[in-house]
């Protein structure tokens, strides 16, 4: 199957071209379609990986259809035929990778939940015990699994890097019923993920959730719980001194620390190893995820 990296289809109006997706207009609805593109360090890459944007369409729609007894989400349809006219023509990049969804004003947070010491976090711990202010006990090691999941949002940067926030400050922007809120379904829909993946073998190590709202509802929208908004690892190699199984971009991340790379774009040009690397493991992300192959 082609990889794809941007779209302009032709009778739509394109919106928006973010890192990944290409969202178009449909009315009282958005068109989202996941490309192949993929971004590490908050740079998107100039080689495609193949079946990627599949893959995150796919786990998403998984996830959302899973978590409605949570919160309700944005899908409105997947399906091709239940599409605007428009968009049945160009059933050859939509399929599988597209849906129509529901416009929402976006909430300005980005709702990270952290189950474990890894990452940044890990780094922040490290350097001042702390993760995003909040204090940890003393003597964890990294990929430690903490004692209740924290919820450690940040802001939605359009350019450069997202910025680490406080619970206080995410009241300032939304409200505090809002806040409060947001962070009780983020926590909920962790803690529903992690357990779905930990009884499959799989450790959701950390994660992010968007929201929005509309007809004066918050809803969840965007992503859910892909290879692009978390850590996903292979629970028996995820332990201290331990080289971990992964099955997000941690492969790539991982590769482009070793290049030099000052972390500015323009991205560097990928080798071909890598780029099928990471694609093996978004597919079998999908698979352990949903249970099912992958249609290619």
């Amino acid at each position: 199957m082609k990889a794809i990296y941007e779209t302009s289809l032709k009778g739509l109006d394109l919106l928006k071209r973010g890192k990944v997706r290409d969202i178009y207009d449909a009315g009282d609805n958005l068109l989202i379609v996941s490309t192949d593109r993929v971004s590490a360090f908050d740079c998107v890459f100039p080689d495609p990986i193949p079946l990627k944007g599949i893959v995150l369409n796919q786990i998403s729609l998984f996830w959302f259809e899973q978590t409605q007894h949570i919160i309700k989400n944005h899908v409105v349809c997947s399906q091709l035929e239940d599409f605007p006219k428009e968009a049945k023509k160009h059933k050859g990049i939509l399929t599988d990778r597209s849906a129509l969804v529901t416009k929402s004003k976006v909430l300005p947070v980005e709702c990270v939940v952290r189950g474990y010491l890894h990452g940044s976090a890990w780094k922040e711990y490290r350097d001042k015990g702390t993760v995003c202010g909040i204090f940890l006990p003393k003597g964890m090691q990294q990929k430690d699994r903490l004692h209740d999941p924290l919820f450690t949002p940040s802001t939605k940067a359009e350019k450069g890097h997202d910025q680490n926030i406080t619970f206080d400050k995410v009241k300032d922007m939304v409200g505090t019923d809002t806040a409060d809120f947001i962070r009780t379904k983020s926590l909920e829909l962790y803690r529903f993920g992690h357990r779905r993946l930990l009884s499959k073998g799989i450790i959701l190590v950390d994660t992010k959730f968007e929201f929005g709202i509309h007809n004066h509802r918050i809803i969840l929208i965007d992503e859910c719980m892909t290879p692009d908004s978390s850590r996903i690892y292979l629970a028996e190699t995820y332990k201290p001194g331990i080289e971990s199984e992964s099955y997000d971009k941690q492969f790539l991340r991982d590769y482009l620390e070793t290049t030099g790379w000052d972390k500015t774009p323009p991205a560097p040009p990928l080798p071909k190893d890598i780029i099928r690397g990471t694609s093996e493991r978004y597919v079998q992300a999908y698979k352990i995820i949903t249970g099912k192959e992958l249609k290619s």
